[in-house]
């Protein structure tokens, strides 16, 4: 393809043309075939084509594509609602429907102000989030994220969030503590800022259970978000987290928070939900929120056109159907050590791979110049661009990102497989990005 009207991400190449997709792999219009073993981006927990889902927007599209939701309900979103109330973290009564993970980040954002409105407490306007985290790119979102390069252009467009240390064990526990006294000495900080802030001008703490795309899969130490929830109680702070990316089963329990033992009162969902096969995401919210919006003004001053749409509902209640039919999330638990295993024989001794982190099919590949002082690549190399264009012409498509350590330095790779992937693939997974590693750093 020579020219093109789209507006795409970036302008200074031609992207292939996706034709097909199947199981665990995507064909483009040349007719080379390339296995998806970031899920896009941690979206096609399915893969591509799953016959189950397919059918079942092939019979919402014949009975109702689309009603307004100030209009109507419909019997499929009230479904889907009912399904993921019934897997929700205790004391989850509601879904608020919505068309992604930007979105829905920013739902729960204005839900957490007007909560404290509604409750008598207008005072509080301050949110406290991480640096190397992601949220989103619309403002709110994009304002509580720490994702500097994508932050710093608009800038003057964000309102002022209070960031505080992420969970980043591998470059920042000191060799003098421990996994659960470094946690304490983060919880410590979160304190320290609560308390420069006024804790009752502060609504929320946002953090993803497990960090995403701008870190590359980190995983919190024992203890921290336990001390978070803790800390968040004491001074009547609302505890949201973002599991749009690890979410829904990704790393073997439907629910991130559920391994960390703590539940939230905003907890933001969406690439699992529907796999990919329609524009879906939703924010669960603690029975005792809805009820003081109940009690008050007995409404959410929000709202989108394409909320609670017909057949993205249809989609994704058709995608957790499969997912607990076909235990799948047992699956992702099985295959998830197998890729582990996987990735430490792949790399254990590997001179640029400094850390191999995840959980279940959630895994971050971090790359370093030299593993003994953990010194990143050059990031005028843009190495993660180059591993990105190697795997793709190797028949491989994993999600590399640059910025891993501060914004500026570091490279990582992401991969999230679909659930669906065999132990076959996930072999086939691991020898192309090898191989697309070395080619990289050899250029």
């Amino acid at each position: 393809m020579t020219t093109t009207r789209v507006f795409h991400r970036q302008l200074h190449h031609a992207l292939p043309v996706a034709i097909h997709g199947e199981g665990i792999t995507l064909t483009d219009a040349d007719g080379k075939r390339y296995l998806d073993a970031s899920g896009g981006a941690a979206v096609s927990c399915l893969g591509h084509g799953h016959p189950d889902v397919v059918a079942a927007m092939h019979a919402q599209i014949d009975q109702l594509a689309y009603a307004h939701t100030s209009f109507f309900t419909t019997e499929v979103a009230e479904e889907l609602a009912d399904v993921l109330i019934e897997s929700a973290p205790a004391g989850m009564s509601h879904v608020y429907f919505v068309s992604g993970g930007s979105e829905a980040v920013e739902a729960a954002l204005k839900m957490a102000r007007q909560y404290f409105v509604e409750i008598g407490q207008p005072q509080r306007q301050h949110f406290i989030a991480r640096r190397q985290s992601y949220h989103g790119n619309t403002l709110g979102a994009l304002a509580v994220g720490g994702n500097a390069w994508r932050r710093e252009q608009f800038k003057p467009l964000l309102i002022d969030v209070a960031h505080v240390s992420p969970c980043y064990e591998y470059r920042d526990r000191r060799a003098d503590e421990t996994a659960e006294q470094y946690g304490q000495r983060l919880v410590a900080e979160l304190s320290d800022t609560i308390d420069r802030l006024g804790a009752g001008n502060v609504m929320a703490f946002v953090a993803e259970t497990m960090g995403g795309a701008t870190a590359g899969v980190l995983t919190a130490v024992p203890g921290y978000f336990k001390g978070v929830r803790e800390l968040c109680d004491r001074h009547g702070i609302l505890l949201i987290l973002d599991e749009v990316m690890c979410g829904m089963g990704r790393t073997g329990t439907l629910h991130a928070c559920e391994q960390e033992g703590v539940v939230p009162d905003l907890l933001t969902i969406a690439k699992g939900l529907g796999g990919g096969y329609q524009p879906i995401g939703a924010v669960l919210a603690q029975g005792r929120l809805v009820e003081a919006f109940r009690r008050g003004s007995g409404l959410f001053q929000h709202g989108h056109t394409y909320l609670g749409h017909a057949i993205a509902c249809a989609a994704a209640l058709a995608v957790q159907r499969v997912i607990q039919r076909d235990g799948l999330l047992a699956q992702v638990r099985e295959r998830g050590q197998q890729l582990q295993s996987l990735l430490h024989a792949a790399f254990d001794d590997h001179p640029h791979v400094g850390d191999i982190r995840g959980r279940g099919l959630f895994w971050g590949v971090e790359l370093v110049a030299e593993r003994e002082s953990k010194q990143w690549f050059d990031p005028a190399r843009k190495l993660h661009v180059r591993i990105k264009s190697e795997a793709m012409q190797g028949g491989l498509m994993v999600y590399p990102s640059g910025g891993t350590v501060d914004g500026r330095c570091g490279d990582h790779v992401l991969l999230a497989p679909p659930f669906i992937s065999t132990p076959a693939e996930l072999e086939q997974i691991v020898s192309r990005l090898a191989q697309a590693i070395d080619r990289a750093v050899a250029a």
